[in-house]
């Protein structure tokens, strides 16, 4: 709750959202004389952004580890070729 000051705030109904029904945005006071459209426009894209579900650590390891193994897949593609070469 604040108390004793004048704020400007932006409520956001329809947030386009799952997980959020309502948004409540604190206008800075240097921008409270902003175009109302554009302040609306700018909430939508922070609240779109924020609902973006983050990946787990599970499949952030799952990613590293095929990465690692295309890697070496490669450098073992890379010798054999080297070996057959030199041959």
């Amino acid at each position: 709750m604040v108390k004793g000051v004048n704020r400007q705030v932006l409520e956001i109904h329809d947030t386009g959202c799952d997980y959020f029904e309502k948004a409540l945005f604190f206008v800075r006071p240097e921008y409270s004389a902003e175009n109302e459209a554009k302040l609306k426009k700018s909430a939508l894209k922070t609240i779109q952004r924020s609902a973006q579900v983050p990946r787990s650590k599970r499949q952030k390891m799952k990613s590293r580890l095929f990465f690692v193994l295309e890697m070496l897949s490669a450098a073992g593609t890379g010798a054999a070729v080297a070996a057959a070469i030199i041959r």
